[in-house]
């Protein structure tokens, strides 16, 4: 049992990128594929895009070549005014008009650096020509090439409630996903992210009340769990989970760099940008 475990573990780490694949060939320096982040949402997730997209083509050019990245930093305090007034469509154009401008200063391919933002992706990709990499695409991969049929998501209650990431999953993936069963618990992890996490605060007794929750959906039949907040991975890791979990931020990342590097990827584009 131990072993198969450890060769389960094994098959979802390549999944994430954390291990060696087979050698590709690399484009020069000059000819990699510029990507905009859209981040800010929160701030301390997007250092982390920016680390694991930079330290990735590092290693995999073998010195201190750098991607091209551009960063438009949005207001998160402004972003969480409109969600508690259910104006996404004000929060839709806010990002449009950051994918915009990315567009602009050259970027070839845009990263909403944060699960919650995904739920407006259909208005923001019908405004732009350029594929924006959908964190539900480097997710559900993830879960697909290690044979998982059932996860559990844990995010903001937008995430968690508002069906967005679990449609994703399951059209594109085929992939059940379950979410803690009280509203209650719901609204408290949404707290943990928007009051602890999304302003650098990291207690231990909230850690201990996520980890609660997924050992929950783990009971219901949850076979590996998504952190489904780019700020969770700040507090929870592998090692505190019997479950394999699966880290959007750097999934997400992940499927950058191989956008960067020029792989073939999943990137989508809507046929007819909106004027």
């Amino acid at each position: 049992m131990k072993t198969r475990l450890v060769g389960f573990f094994l098959i979802v780490l390549t999944a994430q990128g954390l291990q060696p694949g087979p050698s590709t060939q690399l484009p020069p320096a000059s000819e990699m594929k510029t990507v905009g982040l859209i981040g800010g949402t929160a701030w301390y997730a997007t250092v982390d895009y920016y680390r694991y997209i930079n330290k990735a083509v590092n290693d995999a050019y073998g010195d201190n070549t750098n991607p091209p990245l551009i960063v438009y930093n949005l207001n998160q305090q402004r972003i969480q005014e409109l969600q508690a007034k259910n104006q996404w469509d004000e929060i839709a154009a806010m990002d449009a008009d950051a994918a915009t401008r990315l567009r602009r200063s050259g970027a070839q391919a845009i990263l909403l650096c944060s699960n919650t933002q995904h739920k407006v992706y259909a208005q923001i990709a019908r405004r732009v020509d350029i594929p924006i990499l959908h964190i539900g695409d480097a997710t559900g991969l993830a879960m697909q090439k290690a044979g998982l049929k059932r996860v559990g998501l844990i995010g903001t209650r937008f995430t968690m409630e508002d069906g967005f990431m679990a449609t994703w999953l399951r059209e594109h993936y085929g992939i059940e996903t379950l979410v803690p069963a009280s509203a209650s618990a719901r609204q408290e992890l949404h707290r943990i992210i928007q009051k602890e996490l999304d302003v650098g605060i990291f207690n231990s007794e909230s850690k201990k009340y996520v980890l609660e929750r997924i050992e929950e959906l783990r009971q219901r039949g949850a076979q590996g769990i998504v952190l489904g907040c780019t700020e969770f991975p700040l507090i929870i890791k592998q090692a505190d989970v019997a479950l394999p979990v699966f880290d959007t931020t750097l999934l997400h990342s992940q499927m950058a760099v191989d956008f960067i590097l020029g792989k073939p990827g999943l990137a989508r584009v809507q046929s007819t940008p909106e004027k």
